[in-house]
């Protein structure tokens, strides 16, 4: 699946792994983990699909966005977004959900 960076922050760490020690040593690996997943799901039901990211709607003033867990302590958290070519995530924050 398509997708892009909101912040520099977060190219640089999927890019270059600048800033991976901001994290846990088992967020920052997980991330990658999922960038890969993202990488080659042909569109969101894969990742729908695969229980074991909880990819799920939050709610509220964010119910726009999803959420896909990295480990028990941090989500990845994205929204889906469509242009003339389909849909693509914008990948916009880690986040420490304790």
């Amino acid at each position: 699946m398509r997708f892009t960076f909101k912040t520099r922050k977060l190219l640089q760490l999927y890019e270059e792994d600048k800033g991976a020690a901001k994290y846990d040593a088992g967020a920052a690996a997980a991330f990658f983990e999922v960038m890969a997943i993202i990488d080659s799901a042909p569109d969101e039901r894969t990742l729908y699909g695969l229980k074991s990211l909880h990819f799920e709607k939050l709610k509220g003033k964010r119910k726009h966005e999803r959420s896909l867990r990295l480990n028990k302590q941090w989500r990845l958290i994205v929204e889906i977004l469509s242009d003339v070519e389909g849909n693509f995530l914008l990948i916009k924050d880690i986040e420490d959900y304790h």
